[in-house]
């Protein structure tokens, strides 16, 4: 047996390479800086006794007013995998994204918990801290989900001021003593004020005004956060034998594919970057996609099986 398939450090660092690198925005440093994350994350997930996720990044761009197709997706099929394996989920978004993340639970199979609340609904964040500590969360996973900039504003990659669709979900995710795990690609999501100050302003585009300052315990700063979301998953299938054959089901360029196109036709989801109501993901395609998790595929099945 090789020391790729039998040594799990090793095949989690292939995970980890696979899905966190650069593929435009100037992140390469941000990725060295969070290395190792992803196996950090993973090996705290191994013990999860419930887990709360928070995701959706709504897009206000000229005449487009949507939730983007990064992020649901990813969230929906992890969330999936760990319920599947007996992992008691709930997630939380507000409402601009809600139906985009409610298609992309149901074109999972995944019935769980929502928290929803609209953007300036402080009593629906508050009734959603509660809901969180009764359930007994003790991981929170927050995914391509805008935080605060130093000023205390939400930014996209633009620079631009999203607020007025932006519930402050950064205080749902500090709220608890659970283990906080954070997947982002661009500097502007919350878990990015892990990294060293000025890091984001000195190497991403309109970094100084996006960066987000709200930190985390591990973060994974991927190439696509989707990717991020489904390397947890191939590390999950690695660190956990147990769990492999489940978490292995939903991760397929299938479940993908169809998750994607679900919160397109039936949510009106657009892809982060051109701002199209189209099946992509930050302007990548399904087989761009498929072929990510096909690699990750051969790396987290387990040993012996073909």
């Amino acid at each position: 047996m090789s020391p790729r398939k039998s040594d799990p450090a090793i095949r989690i660092a292939a995970i980890e390479a696979l899905v966190c690198r650069d593929v435009g925005r100037g992140t390469q440093a941000l990725i060295e800086a969070s290395r190792g994350g992803l196996q950090q994350a993973a090996t705290a997930l191994t013990d999860a006794k419930s887990v709360g996720l928070i995701t959706g990044f709504f897009v206000p761009r000229d005449d487009v007013a949507a939730a983007e197709t990064d992020g649901p997706v990813g969230a929906a099929l992890l969330a999936a995998s760990l319920a599947g394996c007996g992992v008691p989920v709930r997630i939380a978004v507000d409402s601009p994204c809600a139906r985009v993340v409610r298609a992309a639970l149901a074109a999972a199979g995944c019935g769980v918990a929502i928290d929803e609340m609209g953007v300036k609904d402080r009593p629906g964040l508050e009734r959603a801290v509660q809901a969180w500590r009764k359930a007994g969360i003790s991981h929170a996973v927050s995914i391509e989900r805008c935080g605060r900039s130093a000023d205390g504003r939400p930014r996209n990659m633009r620079g631009v001021d999203v607020s007025a669709w932006t519930a402050p979900l950064d205080d749902l995710f500090l709220a608890g003593d659970w283990v906080r795990i954070a997947v982002g690609d661009g500097g502007n999501e919350i878990g990015m004020g892990k990294l060293p100050a000025g890091q984001i302003a000195a190497n991403v585009a309109n970094g100084a005004a996006i960066a987000s300052v709200t930190g985390c315990d591990h973060l994974i700063v991927a190439g696509v956060s989707n990717w991020g979301a489904y390397g947890l998953m191939a590390a999950l299938a690695v660190l956990r034998a147990d769990w492999a054959r489940v978490v292995l089901r939903f991760l397929t360029a299938d479940c993908d594919r169809e998750v994607t196109r679900a919160i397109v036709e039936k949510a009106g989801a657009v892809d982060g970057v051109t701002a199209r109501r189209e099946a992509t993901v930050d302007g990548f395609g399904p087989q761009i996609h498929g072929e990510v998790i096909d690699r990750l595929r051969l790396i987290a099945r387990p040993p012996g099986e073909h």
